[in-house]
C-alpha cells in the first residue's frame, strides 16, 4: 500500500507493504516503550497492533519523543535487520527541518561536535572531545521568519539538517551549541531540555523525509512528509 491513510489513533502510514511500514509519528508520542505502564503507548506497539501479522522486533531506528516525522518499522525479523543495517552503514538519506530560535552567523555548515551522555542530568547529551563519540551534522538556511517570543516577535531560521550520524539529541545539542565552539549557535524552538526558558507548543523539529532501499526488490525507496509547523 502506498500513499497515506490515517489510522483511528492519529498515527499516518504513508507507505505500508508485507515486509515494511513507514509512518509519520506526530510529536509527543514515544517510539518504542518507555518504563512504567503509562509509556506504553508508542509508535511501536500502535503498528503492531495495525499489522498483526507481523513477527518481527519491528524497530529500525527511533525518533525522540518530542521530535514529529517518518518512523520505519520492519514487519519481519529479516526486514527489520536488513533496513537497521542501512541505517548503521550510514545508507539511509534522511532530512529534518527544524525552526531555529534566532539567526546563525553562516548559510550553512557541517558540525562535528562529539556526544556522550551528561549522566547527572542524563536525558541531556553533551560535547565532550575527549570521550564523545562522532556526530556529524550538515544544516542549511531554507527560511527567515520570525517566531513570538514571551509575546514579542524575535528572529527565526528554518533550515534543512541532514545527519550523517544518528546519535542521541545530535541535531538538538548541535544547534545550540554556539558558532564559535562549533556548533550553529541557534537552539530549536521548544526544546524544552536544552532551551526551556523560551517554550513554544512543541519542539520544532520534524524528520522530513527518508531514502533507503527495499530489501525485496533492492529499489530505492523515498518518502516525504509535510512540516507540521
Amino acid at each position: 500500500m502506498n500513499g497515506s491513510a490515517l489510522h483511528e489513533d492519529g498515527l499516518r502510514v504513508l507507505v505500508a507493504t508485507q515486509r515494511f511500514v513507514v509512518i509519520d509519528k506526530p510529536a509527543g508520542l514515544l517510539s518504542v516503550p518507555g518504563i512504567g505502564q503509562d509509556k506504553t503507548d508508542c509508535a511501536a506497539s500502535r503498528v503492531r497492533a495495525m499489522f498483526p501479522h507481523a513477527t518481527g522486533p519491528l524497530v529500525c531506528h527511533r525518533l525522540d519523543q518530542a521530535t514529529s516525522g517518518l518512523l520505519i518499522f520492519g514487519l519481519d525479523a529479516d526486514a527489520q535487520r536488513l533496513i537497521s543495517l542501512q541505517f548503521q552503514r550510514g545508507r539511509v538519506e534522511k532530512r529534518y527541518e527544524a525552526l531555529l530560535r534566532g539567526e546563525p552567523k553562516t548559510e550553512s555548515g557541517r558540525v562535528t561536535l562529539p556526544l556522550i551522555t551528561d549522566w547527572p542530568n542524563r536525558p541531556k547529551q553533551k560535547v565532550d572531545h575527549e570521550t564523545g563519540k562522532r556526530a556529524e551534522t550538515l544544516w542549511r538556511v531554507i527560511g527567515r521568519t520570525s517566531w513570538p517570543v514571551h509575546g514579542q516577535d524575535q528572529p527565526a531560521t528554518r533550515v534543512e539538517m541532514t545527519p550523517i550520524t544518528g546519535k542521541t539529541h545530535q541535531l538538538r545539542v548541535h544547534a545550540m551549541v554556539a558558532s564559535e565552539a562549533g556548533g550553529i549557535g541557534c537552539p530549536i524552538f521548544g526544546d524544552e531540555l536544552y532551551d526551556p526558558a523560551f517554550p513554544a507548543e512543541r519542539l520544532m523539529l520534524h524528520a522530513k523525509s527518508l531514502a533507503f532501499t527495499d530489501p525485496d526488490s533492492l529499489r530505492r525507496v523515498r518518502v516525504a512528509s509535510v512540516v507540521p509547523f
